[in-house]
């Protein structure tokens, strides 16, 4: 990508590619990940979020990404998963938001609840 990205989400879309053309293609085809490609994405890139990936949880994961059942992941079934992912943490940081947070900056009382 030779254009220097001019936005946050521009800056993530050029991340997501080149994070995945970072691991794709060092088994076989440049395009797509293998089982080996992805695990070491999965627990390098995204180890905080996902923990310890065992060998079971790769597995899973290919599964349910490789929609052409050709045993490799493509792009289009990378951002899939990372689409759910994002979804996931999202949903996950807005359940534990802090309630209530006063918008001039100070903490307020966070004992007290609204009825």
């Amino acid at each position: 990508m030779s254009k220097e990205p001019s936005s946050d989400l521009e800056s993530a879309m050029q991340m997501l590619i080149k994070t995945f053309h970072k691991y794709s293609g060092k088994e076989g085809d440049k395009y797509t990940l293998s089982r080996g490609e992805l695990r070491e994405l999965l627990v390098e890139e995204l180890g905080t979020y996902l923990g310890n990936c065992k060998d079971d949880g790769v597995e899973k994961v290919m599964n349910d990404l490789d929609a052409n059942n050709d045993g490799e992941v493509d792009f289009t079934e990378f951002i899939i998963l990372m689409g759910a992912l994002t979804v996931a943490c999202n949903d996950f940081f807005l359940e534990f938001k802090p309630e209530d947070k006063p918008k001039d900056g100070s903490k307020g009382n966070s004992a007290e609840k609204k009825d």
